[in-house]
């Protein structure tokens, strides 16, 4: 059984290419544009791990790992162009 990552970025490329890596080391990929539908796909598929980009349009990745962490302890690995020590403190407060 090949464990599942969800990605979710609104940069397709960057999808592309992180989607590439992981499937060629075995995972199996599912993959969101933004918040609203990884929170969706999140319900439905159950990943065992999600890659969240934090800015996105329509729902973002702060509001999409709120909302994901109420149903479920999934790691989560945070991309982001942001380095402001108050984001990561952020960031490991939400688990």
């Amino acid at each position: 059984m090949a464990y599942r990552v969800l990605v979710v970025d609104d940069e397709a490329d960057l999808v592309r290419t992180v989607r590439a890596y992981l499937e060629e080391s075995g995972y199996e990929v599912l993959t969101a544009p933004n918040g609203r539908e990884a929170l969706f796909v999140a319900r439905q598929q159950q990943p065992d791990l999600l890659i969240l980009d934090l800015m996105m349009p329509e729902m973002d990745g702060w509001e999409a790992a709120r909302l994901i962490r109420r149903e479920s302890k999934v790691p989560f690995i945070m991309l982001t162009a942001r380095i402001e020590d108050v984001d990561k403190i952020a960031a490991l407060e939400m688990g």
